[in-house]
């Protein structure tokens, strides 16, 4: 069983390589081996593997960013699962592709469904929705899409270690409570790719965080509160919560960002972890942190 990963340098590559499963010949290629916006470069790069299993944890996730490069993101994000789909459906490869909570609007009063109509708020979200319709309609028999959201490492640029250089640096921090998620470790997420996505028939979508509610507020306090538990800090700042409103950014944000994951529970046969103990794990691996591993 061979095994190309794809975003490699990502966070979520990282986590993959890092999680992958003894026994499996797995490959890695990052932004430095090939472009994925080069879409003439995706096939002689997968035909140089002849992988069974595509894992592709790569994507355009500069939010604001894609607000102004709507031509990259959806190049990334959308031309480029297309291309792998339609390899994956003619070389009967198993495509297992990540995509986001931000393909929804954040308007109802209950966690997202994988079957509730797609109608994302900015052209980062547009540019994923693409990417997926594009791979159910060339790949459904040889594809898995996965949805999360919130994702965040111990590496890579990502709200942990941003808050954590925020609250080393400044007297007080302002935070946004009034957007609702739930925080995944990359760690965590990259353990559950790799028991759907390899040994199982699983294909269509799927839904997958931690388990658990937070604002970014709430994820604010407890990155604070684990930080000084595990000595990464020595002093406590006040945290503020804020609107939306109060923190204008080019692109909007779904207000209610929750996934419903009873039917991957149901189907996989696991509950996953709470989001503040696998924060607890993720920071414990830290670079300098001294109970690192």
């Amino acid at each position: 069983m061979k095994v190309l990963i794809l975003g490699a340098t990502g966070q979520l590559g990282r986590a993959l390589w890092d999680t992958r499963p003894p026994g499996l010949d797995c490959v890695a290629y990052g932004r430095g081996d090939f472009d994925l916006a080069q879409r003439d470069a995706i096939e002689p790069a997968i035909r140089k593997v002849e992988p069974d299993i595509l894992l592709n944890a790569a994507a355009y996730t500069a939010v604001d960013r894609a607000e102004t490069e709507a031509e990259i993101a959806r190049a990334v994000n959308a031309e480029a699962p297309r291309e792998l789909a339609r390899i994956a459906a003619r070389d009967a490869i198993r495509l297992v592709h990540v995509s986001t909570d931000f393909v929804f609007p954040g308007d109802r009063g209950r966690p997202w469904r994988p079957d509730d109509p797609l109608a994302p708020l900015n052209r980062y979200g547009e540019s994923k929705a693409e990417g997926e319709r594009a791979i159910q309609a060339l790949a459904p028999d040889h594809s898995l899409i996965v949805r999360t959201g919130w994702v965040y490492a111990p590496w890579g640029n990502n709200f942990l270690l941003t808050v954590l250089r925020l609250l080393g640096e400044r007297e007080e921090v302002r935070v946004i409570d009034d957007q609702i998620g739930t925080p995944t470790s990359a760690l965590t997420l990259a353990r559950f790719l790799w028991q759907v996505g390899v040994g199982t028939g699983f294909t269509g979508t799927l839904h997958w965080s931690d388990a658990g509610v937070a604002s970014w507020y709430d994820f604010a306090c407890a990155i604070q509160e684990e930080a000084l538990a595990q000595g990464l800090l020595t002093r406590r700042i006040p945290i503020r919560p804020i609107p939306t409103e109060a923190y204008p950014l080019p692109a909007r944000r779904p207000a209610q960002s929750l996934l419903d994951k009873s039917l991957t529970i149901e189907r996989v046969g696991f509950e996953p972890m709470h989001w503040r103990r696998a924060l607890g794990e993720a920071m414990q691996r830290l670079e300098g942190n001294r109970n690192g591993r």
